[in-house]
């Protein structure tokens, strides 16, 4: 298969999955259904929610300045925000796309060169994931013996112990494999996690270190939050657990990679995250609609205007 091919798969079957757990996520509960919750929300707490959200972007688009001033360049704050909105808007389009178009838009305006932006943009994705995992063993800590009680009724305790005896045998044999590649696909993914090691020590490195790592805190901090506060939206869902908001931000955080942007793969992700604490199915899934179109809704309204007012903020370039 030819690269061209595979980048066409790349980018049709993440819509294909798309548009079928969509449809199979509205078969779940009628179009008049999930209208009726729509109609119903409290939308106080859902504009709440998209400000906490908003607060993040900007965040983000600054946060971006600590990256890239050790390299010489100091961008305008306008730039990196609309930078950062039309990322996310073309992430819709086409998955993991906006990674590039924003190194590309800071080539075209602030004249950083493509290759330094992007790896900058690297770095700060490999921020977010560390504190992606850091947020997973908070709840794997806080929720131990729920998580453990949760395997030991799906899973026989032998068989468990057996798993986790494997994974650890596999995964000993795993790095001592890619720890001697030197060509091949082992050899890309020493390349990629020697990759992230770097691009997270890296950070300490920089001048205003604290700075950014106040700024990662935060990014994720409002996310979390927003996740949080739409919840309050819905009389069923006031009095849901903390861990089943830890859990359901987590689940619905990997589904965005899943599809363009998490279309169907957000709302249902959180209806599995949602099951496993009891919570009724049918609002676990109106909420998870509505979490993901409020958000749309902010992306496509800020990406838009991005769109429309980079070139205008930079008419003399």
């Amino acid at each position: 298969m030819n690269k061209k091919s595979i980048k066409l798969l790349k980018i049709i079957i993440p819509l294909a999955l798309g548009v079928g757990l969509v449809w199979y996520s509205l078969s779940k509960i009628s179009i008049n259904t999930l209208f009726q919750y729509f109609k119903n929300a409290h939308y106080g707490w859902i504009l709440l929610a998209l400000f906490l959200g908003f607060l993040s972007h900007i965040s983000r688009a600054y946060r971006w300045k600590f990256m890239l001033e050790p390299l010489g360049f100091n961008p305008k704050l306008p730039n990196s925000i609309m930078a950062v909105f039309i990322a996310y808007l073309t992430n819709y389009g086409i998955p993991r796309s906006g990674e590039v178009v924003r190194a590309a838009v800071f080539a075209n305006y602030e004249d950083v060169p493509f290759e330094k932006g992007f790896g900058t943009i690297v770095a700060e994705r490999i921020a977010d994931l560390l504190v992606m995992l850091i947020i997973i063993l908070i709840t794997l800590f806080l929720q131990y013996e729920f998580i453990k009680d949760l395997l030991l009724s799906n899973f026989n305790p032998t068989t468990l112990i057996l798993g986790i005896i494997g994974l650890i045998i596999l995964s000993g044999f795993f790095f001592a494999v890619i720890s001697k590649a030197k060509s091949g696909l082992a050899f890309k993914i020493k390349t990629f996690i020697k990759g992230i090691i770097e691009g997270a020590l890296s950070i300490f490195k920089m001048k205003k270190k604290w700075a950014f790592i106040g700024h990662t805190l935060f990014i994720w901090g409002m996310y979390l939050l927003m996740f949080y506060a739409t919840t309050f939206a819905f009389p069923e869902l006031n009095n849901i657990p903390f861990s089943a908001i830890l859990i359901g931000f987590i689940a619905a955080g990997f589904s965005i990679a899943a599809t363009n942007a998490g279309v169907g793969s957000y709302p249902e992700a959180i209806v599995l995250a949602f099951m496993l604490f009891n919570i009724a199915e049918e609002p676990s899934r109106a909420f998870g609609w509505i979490m993901w179109s409020a958000q749309t809704v902010l992306i496509i309204v800020f990406g838009a205007l991005s769109f429309l007012l980079l070139p205008v903020y930079n008419r003399e370039k």
